[in-house]
C-alpha cells in the first residue's frame, strides 16, 4: 500500500501538477502582439528558437513568459536591439523524454523506496521484530513475528560437535548412533518396513551432556539442527506458544531431513491437571499443539525430534507414549572410566603438566557430572594463573 500511494503521488505530480504549473506561467500570443511590444519597447528578454520565440515584458508583476511563432522577418533582430531588449534564456525546453522520465519518475521512486525500507526496519527494531524476518511476514510493525519460532538453526557441521566431543556416555552414543544411521541411510530401513521412532527423550541429571549429545547427532549426520528451549514457547499472549510450535514444525518439514531439539521440555510438557483457567491455559495449548504436530508428521521424511529433561516423572503420559517420544535414552552420571575420559577431553585445550594422573582425579570426583568435571579443569587453570 505504501509503494502504491507513492506511485500514484509521483504520477499525479509528473503528469498533472507540474504541466499545469508550467502552462500557467506560459501564455501564447500572435506575432502582431509581439511586434507591438517591440514598438512600445516593452520587451525585457527575448529567446529566439527554430520554431518559437519566447519573451518577457518589462515591469511585469505576473512573471509570465510569452510565446509566439517564428515568422520570415529578416530585420527582427535589429528592431529588438534598437528597442533595448536583451537576448537570453527565457524558457527551458523539455529534455529528452527518456532522460526526463528517469530523473522525474524513477529517481524519486528509488528515494522513497529506500526511505520506506529504512523506516520499516527502524520501526521493526523498536517494536521487537527480528532483523532476519522481512516486514511483510509480520504485519503490525513486528507484532506478527510473535508467532515465529525462535529456534536457532545450524547446518550439521556448524554445531561444531560430533561424537568425538562427547566422553563418558558410551551407552547413550550407541543408542543415538541408530538415529544418525537412519538420517544417513533411510533406504535400508524402508526396505524392511521398519519405522524410526519419531522422538527420543534424553533423560538424566543436570550437566550430564544432553544438549551436547543432541548437537553431536546433528554434527555426525550432517543435517540441519533446530535448537529451542521449552521456555521460549511460553508467551504472555494466549495462543502464541502454539503458533510457534506450528512454525517450528513447518520449518523442519521444509528442511527435512533434520533434527529438532527441544531443551527442558518439562516446561511445556508437564502433566495436564486442568487447573489453569478451566484447563485451557497457554502452556496446555502449547502442549496440545505439540502433540498434534507429532501425530501429523511422518518420521520417514527424516524429521527426528529430540528432547531433554531432568524431570521425566513430571511429563504428560501423552507425550511419552509410543508414536511420540517413544524412545527413552538415559544420560546418567559417568562412571570411573567415563569421568577419566571427560577430564582428558576437557584438558586437551589447557596447558597441563605431564605428570597429572587423571585417574586419581576421577576417583576423587565420584558422582560428578560432565559439567562439574569440566569446571574442575577450568578451576585448576584459573588457580594456575592466580599463582603465576
Amino acid at each position: 500500500r505504501y509503494y502504491m500511494i507513492i506511485l500514484i503521488v509521483i504520477m499525479a505530480l509528473n503528469f498533472i501538477v507540474f504541466p499545469m504549473f508550467q502552462q500557467s506561467k506560459l501564455e501564447t500570443t500572435n506575432y502582431s502582439d509581439f511586434l507591438n511590444k517591440i514598438e512600445e519597447k516593452k520587451i525585457d528578454t527575448v529567446q529566439i528558437e527554430n520554431h518559437n520565440i519566447y519573451y518577457t515584458l518589462k515591469k511585469n508583476s505576473t512573471d509570465k513568459t510569452y510565446k509566439t511563432g517564428v515568422m520570415n522577418d529578416s530585420d527582427l533582430v535589429n528592431r529588438l536591439d534598437k528597442s533595448g531588449a536583451k537576448f537570453g534564456q527565457v524558457y527551458q525546453e523539455q529534455m529528452n523524454p527518456i532522460l526526463s522520465s528517469l530523473i522525474s519518475f524513477f529517481l524519486p521512486l528509488i528515494i522513497f523506496w529506500a526511505f520506506g525500507s529504512w523506516m520499516f526496519k527502524r520501526m521493526q527494531k523498536k517494536m521487537g521484530g527480528d532483523d532476519q524476518m522481512s516486514f511483510s511476514q509480520g504485519s503490525g510493525f513486528g507484532l506478527g513475528n510473535l508467532g515465529k519460532s525462535n529456534a536457532k538453526v545450524y547446518v550439521g557441521e556448524q554445531t561444531g560437535k560430533t561424537f568425538k566431543d562427547v566422553a563418558g556416555q558410551e551407552e547413550a552414543k550407541e543408542n543415538l548412533q541408530e538415529i544418525v544411521d537412519f538420517l544417513n541411510n533411510p533406504a535400508k530401513y524402508k526396505e524392511i518396513g521398519a519405522k524410526m521412532p519419531k522422538g527420543a527423550l534424553l533423560v538424566g541429571p543436570p550437566g550430564t551432556g544432553k544438549t551436547l549429545l543432541a548437537k553431536a547427532v546433528a554434527g555426525e549426520a550432517g543435517v540441519p539442527f533446530f535448537s529451542i528451549s521449552g521456555s521460549e514457547f511460553v508467551e504472555m499472549f494466549v495462543g502464541r506458544g502454539a503458533a510457534k510450535v506450528r512454525d517450528l514444525f513447518k520449518q523442519a518439514r521444509e528442511k527435512a531431513p533434520c533434527i529438532v531439539f527441544i531443551d527442558e521440555i518439562d516446561t511445556i510438557g508437564k502433566k495436564r491437571d486442568g487447573a489453569g483457567m478451566n484447563g485451557n491455559d497457554e502452556r496446555e495449548q502449547t502442549l496440545n499443539q505439540l502433540l498434534a504436530e507429532m501425530d501429523g508428521f511422518d518420521g520417514s521424511k527424516g524429521v527426528v525430534l529430540l528432547a531433554a529433561t531432568n524431570r521425566p516423572d513430571s511429563l504428560d503420559p501423552a507425550l511419552t507414549r509410543p508414536g511420540r517420544f517413544d524412545r527413552r535414552i538415559p544420560v546418567e552420571l559417568p562412571d570411573l572410566a567415563g569421568r577419566e575420559a571427560i577430564l582428558k577431553l576437557h584438558a586437551k585445550d589447557i596447558k597441563c603438566s605431564n605428570n597429572i594422573d587423571f585417574n586419581v582425579i576421577a576417583r576423587a570426583s565420584a558422582g560428578a557430572s560432565g559439567a562439574e568435571l569440566a569446571n574442575i579443569i577450568n578451576e585448576g587453570a584459573l588457580l594456575a594463573v592466580r599463582d603465576h
